[in-house]
């Protein structure tokens, strides 16, 4: 009888080219995003050195860090765009490789584009040039951010090279209480972690309350593996994956979808199967979360007080704490709930699906911006908007005092010029609030679409319950 394996080396082996020695092996690449951020680079030095791409039609490239989120955008809406945007059109036309524009009916952010048009399929390795592809993870790819001598590469020869990780599972097993949604679980996970309990380490999430969400929640929960230092995320693909897929365009049809469904059927770890480390949480435990610091690994629950420098033990803590502090104008010891906010920010690949705009529109029905918010709605992707768009939710977010934007990162990364003011407090449902993320001396905080959502209506940070617990008793 054979050993029980784990999904993760299931994946990766079926993918290895050829063994490098030591753990290290050359792999084929199954789908290969690209962005505006890097993509027109690579595409320009494989030119240079007089080399083809060798699968086109294994690519998708759109534009998405540079270009405005501006309604009637064009590329020179933007500092970047035309250079960015427009240097990736030139390539990827120039070389085969499918673009979707500004005008085209897939255009967004590439983590929202791939699931979204079948591209991403479960037992595929993907990559792309950017941190935030173990996203693609939770449709039981193989998927992790590559550099960008590592996109030239990929792009020249469809293999990467690669030294396999060790694996960890963390099962979340329970029911998320009120007002809880996937943000908060990856947060608390984070949060309890640390951000380098994942290091080294491909991630697979299992367990009850896992398989109780949707796919768009898979994806915010893969999305922030990165966050705690893994390499990888990933949940095995189920029932709710293949309705998911089932009819996208760019997915298996007629009898190569039966094919493709038996053999996905099978891409699950073994019972008994062994995890370098295991992990588990009980769903009980999480609340609503909300960062205070510079790294999602600063997360506390909304009902929790932001700690004091000298509540750590380890110095390195009490440093980093004290620092943190500083910059967000925080002090230890205080409520988070209750702290004022100047901006929201809903979107990003993060929680920029049609599912978190509908939390987000929940709260917000009904409801008046703080005047003092300014609060911006941008959906992952032209689908996304279309799609929220014949739901109504853009009028409830425009009626409540939301600015509708186009599809775009926008100002998760504030590559395009979208920032957040010095000073200024945005409560935001990206990835990341590291310094500078959003802008110079921008501070951030992390958070799910419903309680950001609940931020913009309150003028603060505030507990999304007391206002669901509002909408219920009317």
């Amino acid at each position: 009888m054979s050993q029980p394996t784990t999904l993760f080396h299931k994946l990766w082996q079926a993918h290895v080219v050829r063994s490098l020695g030591e753990d290290l092996d050359l792999l084929h690449v199954d789908r290969h995003l690209i962005h505006d951020l890097s993509g027109a680079r690579a595409l320009t030095d494989l030119q240079e050195r007089g080399l083809a791409v060798r699968n086109p039609e294994l690519c998708i490239a759109t534009p998405d860090h540079s270009i405005s989120s501006q309604p009637g955008r064009t590329l020179a809406s933007s500092p970047f765009g035309e250079r960015l945007g427009g240097g990736l059109r030139k390539m990827a036309e120039a070389a085969g490789i499918p673009f979707f524009g500004l005008d085209h009916p897939n255009q967004g952010i590439v983590h929202v584009v791939g699931p979204e048009t079948g591209f991403t399929l479960p037992g595929s390795l993907l990559v792309c040039g950017d941190s935030h592809t173990s996203t693609h993870g939770a449709l039981g790819a193989l998927a992790w951010g590559i550099g960008s001598s590592e996109v030239v590469h990929v792009l020249a020869t469809q293999t990467v090279r690669q030294r396999r990780p060790q694996t960890m599972r963390i099962t979340v097993d329970g029911e998320l209480g009120q007002g809880v949604e996937a943000k908060d679980v990856i947060l608390h996970i984070i949060g309890a972690l640390g951000v380098a309990a994942g290091t080294g380490h491909a991630v697979e999430y299992a367990g009850t309350t896992i398989a109780a969400l949707d796919l768009e929640g898979r994806m915010t929960i893969c999305n922030l593996s990165i966050e705690f230092g893994a390499r990888m995320g990933m949940i095995a693909p189920d029932e709710t994956t293949f309705a998911y897929l089932k009819d996208r365009p760019l997915a298996p049809k007629g009898g190569a979808w039966d094919q493709a469904l038996a053999q996905w059927r099978g891409l699950r770890s073994d019972e008994g199967a062994v995890f370098d480390r295991e992990v588990r949480i009980d769903a009980a435990d999480i609340a609503p979360q909300i960062t205070w610091g510079t790294s999602p690994g600063q997360t506390l629950a909304i009902t929790g007080t932001i700690p004091a420098p000298d509540s750590f033990v380890e110095a390195e803590q009490r440093n980093n704490t004290e620092l943190a502090l500083e910059y967000m104008g925080l002090s230890g010891g205080q409520p988070i709930a209750g702290t004022k906010v100047d901006r929201v920010f809903i979107g990003s690949c993060t929680n920029g699906r049609l599912p978190d705009l509908r939390r987000a529109a929940a709260v917000a029905q009904g409801r008046t911006v703080a005047s003092h918010v300014t609060a911006w709605i941008v959906p992952g992707s032209a689908q996304v908007k279309v799609a929220a768009e014949a739901e109504g939710l853009d009028k409830i977010f425009l009626d409540a005092g939301f600015e509708w934007r186009e599809p775009g990162c926008a100002q998760c990364v504030a590559t395009n010029g979208e920032t957040v003011a010095p000073g200024e407090r945005c409560v935001s449902t990206s990835n990341r609030n590291f310094v500078g993320r959003q802008g110079p001396k921008a501070r951030t905080h992390l958070a799910g679409p419903a309680m950001a959502a609940a931020a913009a209506i309150a003028g603060e940070i505030t507990d999304v319950r007391n206002l669901t617990a509002v909408a219920e008793d009317k």
